[in-house]
């Protein structure tokens, strides 16, 4: 499946209008416009990241899930990534829960709640 289908499909299966249209726009929004035709094995680790962005915001979801967005990515790739997720989420108006273990990525949280041994604690 190519970025622009990897984004389209989910929209389609909604009942979206104009699928691709919305799918195109996502991806300009995190900079993939050159990279619609492109497969996940042509994409580096942080494309694919953005992928997963433009999948996820696509929809407008009032709540998005981030899990470790950027464990798998270099230092400049993650920080790209929380950047576009967080500014992105800002403008959508959505809510975020974050899981983490970067302490960096933590702080730019209105809220941080830990977990230790399955168990939230203050």
């Amino acid at each position: 499946m190519t970025a622009e289908e990897n984004v389209a499909t989910p929209l389609e299966i909604a009942g979206a209008a104009q699928p691709e249209q919305n799918a195109r726009i996502w991806l300009d929004r995190v900079g993939l416009s050159a990279r619609l035709r492109h497969y996940p094995h042509q994409l580096s680790g942080g494309e694919q990241q953005r992928v997963a962005l433009a999948r996820a915001l696509a929809g407008r979801p009032r709540l998005l899930f981030a899990d470790e967005p950027t464990g798998n990515l270099d230092s400049a790739n993650a920080a790209l990534v929380a950047d576009m997720m967080f500014d992105l989420v800002a403008e959508t108006g959505a809510a975020m829960v974050l899981v983490t273990h970067d302490p960096e990525l933590a702080a730019r949280a209105d809220r941080i709640v830990h977990m230790r041994d399955g168990r939230l604690v203050p």
